[in-house]
């Protein structure tokens, strides 16, 4: 009985320390599999029995869409502030300085210049870790900047979107920024040139309700919740139950709010040939 221990609640057989390498395996969190962390990585963070899709870091992406060192980040220098002093459980500039802190990015969106496939373009990839995602006033002002650059340079533009709408702290400054860049996506339509809109898991909010949802192309991943109320708010309002997959992208799909589904691993082939068809339209144009 050397094998046993005694303790104060009785006799209890001793755990063996597992010895795994923190990080070195991932759960699931649609299927429940145990998946191998570099493999998870080179499936694009995407799983390898159900494809399940993982959030993942704006800068993560650009990695897996645009061509290597092609990228030049764009007005960094527009950062949020604290203009109305908001402060409920926390101080809004401390939850700011936090997100930069943990993410290392300044705001919830990065913009820039790129290429796929050698073809040009503006881009803008938004950051579910920078306080969800929020729009915030700098957060617009990147977007319409972003625009604006796309119309100077003659270049498409692509917005992924990732976010749980406007943010907050900043009442109706956030909210402006759903008109500012709806009006630069008008401007961007009438010169002809090309903007398509990247949806992911979540896109929600003020976000789906301006610039996410006016995209000549509007595509998603698989499973991304988009909407602009969450579904629990919904159902009280309208006091139904709501449908199977419900603002998921496949559903919208079905409902004509979508073009296209696109898994991970094909996301830069399809926004290449995208971009070569809008190319060879105005060149024939």
């Amino acid at each position: 009985m050397s094998w046993l221990k005694k303790s104060k609640e009785g006799l209890k057989t001793p755990q063996r320390k597992r010895e795994l390498p923190d990080g070195l395996w991932t759960k699931c969190e649609e299927c429940g599999e145990i998946l191998y962390h570099k493999e998870l990585e080179r499936n694009l963070w995407t799983c390898t029995k159900c494809s399940y899709h993982f959030r993942i870091s704006a800068r993560t992406y650009l990695k897996i869409l645009l061509d290597e060192g092609s990228f030049i980040e764009r007005f960094s220098e527009v950062v949020s502030t604290d203009p109305l002093k908001w402060r409920d459980t926390k101080r809004y500039s401390d939850r700011l300085k936090r997100a930069r802190e943990e993410t290392g990015l300044s705001e919830a969106i990065i913009m820039g210049e790129g290429a796929i496939d050698g073809r040009p373009l503006v881009i803008g990839v938004m950051d579910f870790a920078f306080l969800g995602g929020s729009m915030a006033s700098a957060a617009g002002e990147r977007i319409a900047r972003g625009i604006l650059l796309a119309l100077e340079k003659r270049h498409p533009l692509v917005l992924l979107s990732s976010s749980g709408g406007a943010r907050m702290f900043e009442g109706i400054l956030s909210l402006m920024q759903m008109a500012k860049t709806s009006a630069a996506l008008q401007r961007l339509g009438e010169q002809g040139l090309p903007f398509i809109s990247l949806l992911t898991d979540p896109t929600t909010g003020g976000v789906t309700a301006s610039f996410a949802m006016l995209g000549d192309v509007i595509m998603a991943e698989p499973r991304a919740l988009i909407g602009f109320a969450g579904p629990r708010v919904i159902a009280e309002t309208i006091r139904q139950p709501l449908p199977d997959g419900f603002q998921r992208s496949e559903f919208l799909l079905e409902h004509g709010q979508l073009d296209l589904i696109v898994e991970r691993g094909q996301l830069r082939d399809t926004l290449r040939r995208l971009l070569a068809f809008f190319a060879d339209q105005t060149t024939s144009g």
